[in-house]
């Protein structure tokens, strides 16, 4: 189906006010692109981030509009025409889009790729090279969720592929699409566990599980804290684990670390990645006083990863 995109450029104070008119007009699916939003949108989660790429933040410099969208037909036409002569102090920019546009095109960046020495990560709308005896892991991480490509993920997977993991219990802090726990099953793992505080992380997670013929009984995803101990942390199994996982970012390393030396099972280890440079000491200073000993320090691009193994 085609779409009109209207696009309304308008000072920052404005903003309010033309929301307002919009929706009068019955125009109330709005989306607000604005930089002081943005940024103070980003100082709000600062706990969940370390690094913002820098052309993102270019992108929003100076911005202050409202976008929304009407059919392409000639119905959304005439309406396009009737907010022009409604709204005659503001400039309506309008271009033809498709649901393609934004549904399927973002797939075009994503294509099977080697990880380490034993495992080909291949979306999950792309045919199967020849693998050239790898295993491969098939991934559909939808729009909200990586492929494995991004250093922090591949340096997790790599280090995976170093250690024994036949028969292992996983648990993967921060599960996403739920790639770290599929490899670890399909390097030999026995069960793994995905947690994550997105809702949507579980359905996403197992359905990923499912392409790779991985069912319910040998991964399980949940949605929840696992610092809360009345809560998802409760349901875990303390010493339980002899792989954990923790690709996320270094404040929520540092907060999690006792819990994931408390998951740990004797001779197991700890993989965690995500940490921007700047940040790799502060972690490894937290992981020690957890009771972590740090086995290997990895890096890549401008990221850390460690890979750790409990004190006795």
């Amino acid at each position: 189906m085609e779409w009109i995109e209207v696009a309304i450029e308008a000072a920052p104070g404005k903003l309010e006010e033309l929301s307002a008119r919009l929706a009068a007009l019955g125009i109330d699916s709005l989306i607000i692109e604005d930089e002081e939003t943005y940024r103070r949108f980003l100082e709000d989660n600062r706990k969940f981030w370390d690094y913002v790429d820098e052309d993102l933040l270019i992108s929003w410099k100076g911005l202050s509009r409202i976008k929304f969208y009407l059919t392409g037909d000639s119905e959304g036409r005439e309406r396009l025409k009737e907010l022009r002569k409604s709204l005659p102090q503001w400039e309506l920019k309008s271009a033809p889009v498709a649901d393609e546009d934004w549904e399927n095109n973002w797939k075009q960046y994503y294509h099977p790729i080697p990880v380490g020495e034993r495992l080909l990560i291949v979306p999950q709308w792309e045919d199967a090279p020849d693998p050239e005896g790898r295993t491969i892991l098939r991934l559909d991480p939808g729009l909200a969720f990586g492929t494995g490509s991004h250093a922090t993920t591949a340096m997790c997977l790599t280090a995976m592929q170093e250690l024994e993991l036949q028969g292992a219990q996983v648990l993967d802090l921060g599960c996403g699409s739920g790639i770290l726990g599929i490899a670890a099953l399909l390097l030999g793992a026995e069960h793994a566990t995905g947690c994550d505080i997105d809702p949507k992380s579980p359905d996403i997670a197992g359905e990923n599980a499912a392409l790779n013929g991985i069912g319910p009984d040998r991964f399980t995803a949940f949605y929840g804290d696992v610092l809360d101990s009345r809560g998802l942390g409760g349901k875990l199994n303390p010493g339980g684990y002899q792989l954990v996982l923790a690709n996320i970012v270094a404040d929520v390393i540092i907060a999690l670390a006792p819990a994931a030396r408390r998951f740990l099972a004797p001779g197991g280890h700890f993989i965690t990645s995500g940490i921007i440079d700047g940040r790799e000491e502060e972690v490894r200073a937290a992981l020690e006083a957890a009771g972590f000993r740090i086995q290997k320090h990895l890096r890549r691009e401008n990221w850390s990863a460690f890979i750790c193994e409990g004190k006795e």
